[in-house]
């Protein structure tokens, strides 16, 4: 950046030189003053233009480290040597100050995941709260706390020995769905976030996760209840915890199946 703004100001007094060389060639040929006047409007024109050039790329490199590439995903994004944990610390630094969908301008905090990176279980949710984009960490509210207890309470595991995560890493404003378009631009790091893990078993909580997962239409009412296949990975849709919070009829059906991940799990 330095570098750049230094060569603007190499530009500027270059071109100031010039100007004033010609001026000292013209006016000693004679020239009237409003023709001189009207050659130096074309040589500030000149350096004008010059200048809004030099700062568009200024501008292109300062969105390029705000929102830095993303390799193309692999059939197996595993690096010899280096651990899921550092695979996904990667993937974290590799997202950046993400700006990639409206979601960034409004969020506090961008929420990637958290959990256990060698997890045999990884849950997917379908976007942070209120309280989970203050904290940065997912499932940290009324519906988180419901989540730790069926893995604490039900699963008879801890909260940190499975994985943790959403289809959408920015809380949509107002608790609304996610969008499709914001589906579409975070949808690439929940893949290598799955393909870093490599579960044995998701649990996709709510329509938008078991729908963005299996590629259907259907509601998750049509979709639980039995395990469905992700790439060589067993999902099993089921209701989403804050779904549970408002029908709490519908724990007994969300039980069941839990107990069908824990049976598969062995």
């Amino acid at each position: 950046m330095n570098d750049i703004h230094k060569e603007l100001k190499e530009v500027v007094s270059s071109l100031k030189g010039h100007l004033i060389y010609q001026r000292d060639i013209l006016l000693a040929e004679g020239l009237s003053a409003d023709e001189y006047a009207k050659i130096r409007a074309a040589i500030r024109q000149e350096s004008e233009s010059r200048s809004q050039s030099k700062q568009s790329a200024v501008g292109s490199q300062q969105a390029a480290v705000s929102n830095p590439p993303i390799q193309q995903l692999t059939d197996s994004p595993q690096i010899p040597g280096k651990s899921h944990k550092e695979l996904l610390e990667g993937l974290r630094s590799e997202i950046g100050v993400c700006q990639r969908c409206k979601l960034g301008k409004t969020r506090t905090n961008l929420v990637f995941g958290v959990g256990n990176p060698d997890a045999k279980i990884v849950f997917v949710g379908e976007g942070p709260g209120r309280d989970e984009d203050l904290q940065g960490e997912p499932f940290v509210g009324r519906a988180g706390q419901l989540l730790t207890d069926i893995i604490t309470k039900g699963m008879k595991m801890m909260r940190e020995d499975v994985y943790i995560c959403n289809v959408v890493k920015c809380r949509p404003p107002e608790n609304r769905n996610p969008e499709p378009d914001e589906i579409d631009a975070c949808e690439r790091f929940l893949i290598r976030q799955l393909e870093i893990i490599r579960p044995e078993i998701i649990v996709a909580l709510g329509t938008f996760a078991a729908q963005t997962l299996l590629k259907t239409e259907l509601p998750i009412s049509k979709l639980r209840g039995r395990f469905h296949d992700y790439k060589g990975i067993q999902v099993m849709p089921t209701f989403h915890p804050s779904y549970l919070l408002r029908n709490p009829d519908k724990k007994k059906e969300t039980w069941e199946d839990i107990k069908m991940v824990i049976a598969r799990l062995g």
